[in-house]
């Protein structure tokens, strides 16, 4: 067989694009709370326009989503029916420290998470958590301004030494941040970056990426320190960057366009600072807030394996004239005239994804974990809630090969794959319903309606034959 024994099967989701229930249980207000659907969505989202609270202009679909929170023990159940070796999860920060300054946790929200681990174990599937999947308390964003304060790591460290030490024993694979890059490109939802007028950007989203940098060296030091079998991991927003042509500039500039995302997973997994970075940075006058410290931890505490998203390649030119997109990506790209895309304009390449995870792994030499996958589509149940999601088969079953591919012929040691949106949630980058991932139907639509009942889609019994088969069977 291509994949290990203990291969870890599964889907991913996340706390508010699932859960609900946004104040319920003692949860406080989060960022992805004021972030709206609709036409403000990325304005919002990229901190450009200013929105701390909500209003009744706007339909915020954090605050429902799909219910999770009332639904664990049915949802679970039901990834249990496929044969699920790992559930990928966050944690809601504000639901264990509301305002995300408190001294002691709330009880509330560490008994909820006890028992979505607890129905997890029940199955035999084990818990990947991700610690802070964009998720800032409201009140840190407002008294502090999120992570561009350094008295966030402070606040991040004691919610991550309360959870390594509630659920030392029910969880052992940990990711630091979703998608560390992503602070680049959606600033507010990435890490409570709001800009004033005049600000320089750039200087601002940087201090910020090193203070997570600094958070995610001490968690990763405070988490071996209360259970050495703890397994910490970096997530990157990843997909490889080709050429437009064969034009030495052209390739020139994909290679600068990897390495914005490199940077961060060079820091987390290599321990220092890129050369190439600092030169760039110190081109664009961005100081990087060093103190006393830092760079040793930095080097010291190093992530044990790399997780990251993969849905698509991306294509740049260093011509101009050449300005074709896609549509719909946070990433900006031209079209792939060799490519298919998705109703959202994420265009589909397989082979991407071996390359991706090929020059992860040639680049840093530790286990890799592919946490997200998926394909976003617009579904159209029978009146029983089926779906004959063909497409999703496809596109999944292209995808596994490709990373069967990368294990069995170019040796990249893989410890898991875990399908994005498992069950029908919230789409982070457009806070619409319709886009849909999951082999679960849910049916609510994208202004909230619906009577959240789940259903089995075609694609529910096929990853159920995949990972029996351990991707042997993929018919």
């Amino acid at each position: 067989m291509a994949f290990r024994e203990n291969f870890l099967w599964g889907g991913a989701t996340a706390a508010n694009q699932c859960e609900g229930a946004y104040l319920e249980g003692g949860r406080g207000l989060a960022n992805v709370d004021v972030v709206p659907a609709g036409s403000d969505r990325f304005s919002v989202g990229s901190g450009m326009m200013k929105m701390f609270s909500c209003n009744e202009e706007h339909y915020y679909p954090s605050h429902e989503a799909i219910d999770m929170y009332h639904h664990y023990k049915e949802d679970i159940a039901l990834l249990a029916g496929m044969g699920f070796k790992c559930y990928r999860l966050s944690i809601a920060w504000s639901r264990i420290f509301p305002k995300g300054d408190e001294l002691e946790p709330n009880e509330e929200g560490l008994k909820f998470y006890d028992n979505v681990f607890d129905e997890c174990l029940k199955y035999g599937i084990e818990p990947l958590v991700t610690i802070c999947h964009f998720d800032v308390p409201m009140h840190l964003i407002e008294t502090i301004g999120g992570w561009r304060s350094r008295q966030m790591i402070d606040h991040y460290v004691r919610y991550c030494e309360t959870i390594f030490k509630r659920y030392r024993d029910k969880v052992k694979y940990w990711l630091t941040f979703n998608e560390i890059n992503m602070i680049l490109h959606f600033p507010f939802m990435g890490a409570g970056l709001y800009f004033e007028e005049g600000e320089n950007k750039p200087q601002v989203k940087y201090t910020a990426a090193h203070h997570e940098l600094v958070a995610s060296a001490l968690a990763t030091k405070i988490a071996h320190e209360i259970n050495p079998e703890f397994k910490i991991g970096c997530m990157l927003a990843a997909g490889n960057t080709y050429a437009n042509t064969c034009h030495p500039e052209d390739v020139w500039r994909s290679i600068e366009k990897d390495r914005e995302n490199y940077f961060f997973i060079d820091v987390q997994s290599r321990g220092e600072y890129p050369a190439y970075a600092l030169k760039q940075l110190e081109r664009e006058g961005v100081k990087i807030p060093f103190v006393k410290g830092d760079k040793e931890l930095l080097q010291t505490y190093t992530v044990d394996f790399i997780s990251f998203s993969y849905y698509s390649s991306r294509l740049v030119s260093a011509n101009p004239d050449v300005n074709k997109m896609t549509e719909g990506n946070v990433f900006d790209t031209l079209k792939n005239p060799y490519l298919e895309a998705s109703e959202w304009g994420w265009q589909i390449d397989p082979l991407g994804l071996r390359i991706t995870l090929n020059s992860l792994y040639d680049r840093y030499q530790k286990p890799l974990f592919i946490v997200e996958n998926g394909l976003g589509a617009v579904d159209i149940p029978d009146e029983h809630g089926y779906v004959e999601d063909d497409y999703r088969i496809d596109y999944l079953r292209e995808h596994i090969r490709a990373m069967k591919e990368a294990v069995e012929l170019d040796g990249v040691d893989l410890l898991g794959y875990t399908t994005w949106g498992c069950i029908d949630l919230v789409s982070a980058g457009t806070g619409e319903m319709k886009k849909r991932y999951g082999f679960i139907y849910v049916d609510k639509d994208n202004e909230g309606n619906g009577t959240l009942r789940r259903s089995k889609k075609k694609s529910y019994n096929w990853y159920k034959k995949v990972i029996h088969s351990n991707g042997e069977d993929l018919e």
